[in-house]
């Protein structure tokens, strides 16, 4: 949005602020409804009406069936490879991790702002990512110690380890293992808000370099309009790589609390 002095703020497209004044209470706290909550509540109907059309379960699958075969297929394959058939069981979990990632972050792209209506993107905040990878990894925990008990903790200890470096080791590998929720939703959050500070700032000079004459325009609009585009087919392909890494470490951690070596 632009400020003053036709300034542009990239950084005003992920300030969360409540929708027409809505403000309810619960519980004694007032709780308003944000663009944030909005966007993820799109998100979930959106998603829901793909799957929705997609489980006709037709005995010659249209397009529409076929796109979600795929998505199903293939993030069953990708357990089948990463954990085998123990990983079955966590299928709807991590598809559905997938697919709200994916669906998030390809709204969030939307060019909404033409009809008077600004985009947000929730995985660009920190909370939601964190959330999601917190909620992953108490997964984790929760299938490691119900399956392995207190022999889950030499998982810290790699095979091998000579005896005199087992507390060295041990704590290294804690750590490791204790900083992944904070990697997987770090590493989201910021590659969708980074590309959105960009194509943001690409945007400000394509519109300041055409208000400021022909020119400019010339020297500055056009090449930063066609970088844009540029960005902006980049960025969706990031949308689509971000919501993979996110479940394929997932699955991997699920690994190592199921098949723990």
């Amino acid at each position: 949005m632009s400020g003053e002095s036709g300034k542009i703020d990239p950084m005003h497209q992920f300030e969360v602020h409540p929708l027409m004044g809505q403000n309810w209470e619960v519980a004694g706290y007032h709780v308003p409804f944000t663009n944030s909550a909005a966007w993820m509540l799109l998100t979930l109907v959106v998603l829901w009406l793909f799957m929705l059309g997609g489980m006709k379960r037709e005995l010659v699958p249209g397009r529409w069936q076929m796109a979600v075969e795929g998505f199903t297929g293939f993030i069953t394959d990708m357990m089948d490879t990463n954990i085998g058939p123990q990983g079955r069981k966590f299928v709807p979990y991590v598809f559905s991790l997938f697919m709200f990632i994916l669906f998030a972050n390809l709204l969030g792209m939307l060019p909404t702002a033409l009809v008077g209506v600004h985009a947000f993107t929730v995985t660009s905040h920190l909370t939601i990512t964190g959330v999601l990878a917190i909620v992953s990894f108490a997964i984790v925990l929760i299938v490691g110690f119900a399956k392995h008990k207190l022999h889950f903790f030499s998982l810290f200890v790699p095979h091998g380890t000579p005896l005199p470096m087992i507390p060295l080791i041990f704590v290294i590998e804690l750590v490791s293992f204790m900083v992944r929720p904070f990697s997987l939703g770090l590493r989201l959050f910021v590659a969708m808000t980074a590309g959105h500070i960009l194509l943001k700032v690409l945007a400000g000079f394509v519109i300041n370099g055409a208000a400021a004459g022909a020119g400019t325009a010339l020297i500055v609009s056009i090449p930063s309009f066609v970088l844009m585009v540029g960005i902006t087919l980049l960025e969706i392909l990031v949308a689509a790589i971000q919501a993979y890494v996110f479940a394929l470490l997932t699955s991997l951690y699920l690994n190592d609390a199921i098949n723990l070596h």
